[in-house]
């Protein structure tokens, strides 16, 4: 799986950080960006799919 967070729709809510921070990570300007190239390992699939159904910009995509 994969995720990615769409820099124009981002509007630095944060709960996607909230929710997985091994996930992804804000920069100094609050918008999220995906760690390790948005590669996620099986053990966090579930945390990522939650915080795409959290994110209330719709920024946040996964690959399959």
């Amino acid at each position: 799986m994969q995720v990615h967070v769409d820099s124009k729709k981002c509007q630095g809510h944060n709960r996607c950080y909230a929710l997985a921070p091994e996930i992804f990570d804000v920069d100094d300007y609050g918008q999220a960006t995906e760690l390790n190239d948005g590669v996620v390992s099986v053990a966090l699939e579930e945390k990522a799919r939650l915080a795409v159904a959290n994110c209330p910009e719709f920024a946040i995509t996964i690959e399959e």
